[in-house]
């Protein structure tokens, strides 16, 4: 085979290779550590896809060695969970494992890999014509679902798509339900009637995914639902399951949060930490709480003991997550600015966060906003915030902060107490359709 025929039969592989694409270092790293996070434990389902994305990072970092050694785990690991060693679900992980041969310059195992996929393909054809096989759609919706909001709603259609085909695997629901309710985390109008019915489907058919359930009661909560005690006893069942960041354990916090519960969910956090001290991601979970807590503090009621245990967690997870900080950098000096003794450390630290010059557009709208935020409150300096506001709007493709901010704004103009008022309206006209929303 010519290497023109070789390469063309690559780029029609369905695998990591042909799914991602254009990805920053930042985001890649940013990855590597979810899935250090999601967690190992031999019974997750999803742990062959876990070994098979990992690999593909590790490649793109640089490392084609580790990449090949996860490649490898995922391959084993399919075969052990699926109790065959040969199967569908073995088809992007071949794709995966021809490219990275054809990268290293190994054409006859690139070839060997190829031949494995084509045979795979002839044995196990997709039940509908003109369709994926349903276990690659769900790979690939698994997989697109960790980049980005711009790819969920694919990721959830290419779930429905593998979930019709196969009915039985009812992980592939309950993966659907959660890309769907984490595209609409930040919607006006909340989940849609059909969707609470999947998600209630979901829990019914999924009883042991309680990262769904955590979602479900979440979403109950939201439409006036009393769910406090089917809270706490959620809270004790994810005590007791391995720690992951699909534990159900997060969603559950910020239900507590919603309810107005933060004590609950400090609790809950800090007695996950008793049983497993050192897991940084329960740290994460619990500086998550910590922080809320303290941003709800005015200057007169402030708890310094709760502030300095936010300002240790915070220290703690920058430490442990080295390559994917900034946002705890950024949670670290909204906390500072709330102790009289860490005012001006707070202020030195937004200072060095804005004179980086290595982030990207999402990055700098977050960076942005949040210095709004503590210009207006911690400095009182309601000039300059508008100006941080204006900044973080003016990004474009705007995440939810660049809306926040816009938002913001047209209220200042509607109050119209400020002295820029006309110049925000003049900002506001100007700003591009997609950033004015």
């Amino acid at each position: 085979m010519s290497s023109s025929q070789t390469l063309s039969k690559l780029e029609a592989l369905e695998c990591h290779f042909t799914w991602v694409k254009e990805t920053t270092r930042s985001q890649l790293l940013r990855m590597r550590v979810r899935l250090e996070d999601i967690g190992t434990d031999e019974g997750n389902f999803w742990l062959g896809s876990i070994y098979n994305l990992w690999g593909f990072v590790l490649y793109e970092l640089g490392s084609s060695k580790d990449g090949h050694q996860y490649f490898r785990k995922a391959t084993e690991t399919l075969q052990r969970l699926r109790k065959e060693d040969e199967g569908p679900w073995l088809m992007v992980n071949y794709g995966n494992l021809a490219w990275l041969h054809h990268h290293l310059g190994e054409e006859a195992k690139s070839q060997d890999y190829l031949s494995k996929v084509e045979a795979l393909k002839s044995k196990f054809s997709s039940p509908s014509q003109d369709e994926l096989h349903p276990e690659i759609y769900a790979e690939k919706a698994w997989t697109l679902m960790k980049f980005g909001k711009d790819n969920q709603l694919l990721a959830a259609d290419y779930f429905q798509r593998s979930f019709k085909m196969q009915p039985d695997m009812v992980q592939w629901q309950s993966s659907r339900v959660i890309v769907l309710a984490s595209a609409a985390k930040h919607s006006d109008t909340g989940l849609s009637d059909d969707l609470m019915q999947e998600i209630r489907t979901a829990r019914e058919q999924d009883p042991e995914n309680l990262y769904v359930a955590a979602v479900e009661l979440k979403e109950r909560s939201n439409k006036g639902e009393s769910v406090k005690d089917e809270a706490e006893t959620l809270g004790q069942k994810i005590l007791l399951q391995p720690v992951s960041s699909y534990s159900g354990l997060k969603p559950l916090l910020r239900l507590y949060r919603e309810l107005g519960s933060l004590d609950k969910a400090i609790v809950l956090t800090e007695e996950a930490l008793e049983r497993h001290p050192d897991e940084r991601y329960l740290k994460r979970c619990a500086s998550l709480c910590y922080k809320w807590k303290v941003l709800r503090f005015t200057a007169d009621q402030a708890d310094q003991r709760t502030i300095e245990r936010a300002i240790k967690l915070h220290d703690e997870v920058i430490d442990l997550y080295p390559d994917s900080s900034f946002v705890k950098k950024i949670d670290l000096a909204c906390v500072q600015a709330k102790s009289s003794q860490g005012r001006e450390i707070a202020y030195q630290m937004f200072q060095d966060l804005l004179a980086r010059r290595d982030l990207d557009s999402d990055d700098k709208q977050l960076l942005y906003y949040n210095y709004a935020r503590y210009l207006h409150f911690d400095r009182q300096d309601s000039n300059e915030s508008i100006r941080y506001h204006m900044k973080s709007a003016k990004i474009q493709n705007s995440t939810f902060y660049g809306k926040l901010s816009v938002k913001i704004l047209q209220k200042i103009c509607k109050r119209g107490r400020s002295r820029m008022c006309t110049e925000i309206r003049t900002f506001l006209e100007n700003l591009p359709e997609d950033n004015s929303e």
